[in-house]
């Protein structure tokens, strides 16, 4: 008899090596639209990338065939050590009271995507969500950041307003600069360390993949000061 099922979606970090993907997760461009004065506006969904059941994505931001692994981060000697915090989310966030919606954000995950400095900035609108397009806005700028570091709360529920998303993982990439961001991991995917540690499922994290982040394996933003790119 044979065997179907498959296995669940899943992401193992491999000491100073690539992440290897399993569960056959589908994998898709994103692309940041910035609005007429240069903001981030809203993302726009690319092309699918072929995968397969089981893939290695690059995370040295060495390979020759992004985003697959090539065995490049052996001769670039690559320190892939992970140095990122195990405190759950709402053990290190900051957070802003508004009327009608209430903002966290934690700077440890962070990649400055700065979806939320679109207008007023997502924490302004939260302070004056008393307004409904205020609340609005600062709900759309909270789901639109990828690693989940800003998160908008329902003020009668206190539930976390989030995006919908299944399991799949985002390539980012920013074509008015030019750059290439991190790996979007959508809809509670389980990232597990190279130690064996399961970090915190959530529904939208970003993990590195230009390989100079302090934060690995998570994206701490450090693709923009390096000019990091993978598309000619």
């Amino acid at each position: 008899m044979t065997n179907d099922k498959k296995s669940a979606p899943r992401i193992k970090v491999t000491k100073d090596g690539p992440c290897i993907v399993s569960g056959n997760v589908p994998l898709t461009e994103e692309r940041v639209v910035r609005g007429p004065d240069g903001e981030p506006a809203r993302w726009d969904e690319g092309p699918t990338v072929p995968g397969k059941e089981t893939y290695a994505l690059c995370r040295c931001g060495a390979s020759k065939r992004p985003p697959f692994c090539d065995g490049s981060h052996v001769e670039a000697a690559f320190d892939g050590t992970e140095t990122a915090g195990r405190a759950g989310y709402l053990e290190h966030v900051e957070k802003t009271v508004g009327p009608g919606v209430d903002l966290t954000w934690s700077e440890a995950l962070c990649m400055e995507a700065c979806f939320c400095h679109r207008g007023k900035g997502a924490w302004t609108y939260a302070e004056e969500s008393g307004d409904a397009g205020n609340r609005e806005e600062a709900i759309k700028e909270a789901c639109a950041c990828p690693s989940g570091s800003l998160v908008a709360w329902d003020k009668a529920s206190g539930a976390a307003i989030e995006p919908a998303c299944e399991p799949a993982i985002g390539l980012i990439e920013d074509p008015g600069p030019g750059l290439s961001g991190p790996l979007w991991v959508k809809g509670g995917i389980p990232v597990e360390s190279a130690d064996g540690f399961e970090y915190e499922r959530r529904n939208r994290v970003t993990l590195c993949r230009c390989g100079r982040s302090e934060k690995k394996p998570f994206c701490d933003g450090a693709h923009g000061p390096a000019g990091f790119k993978t598309k000619p």
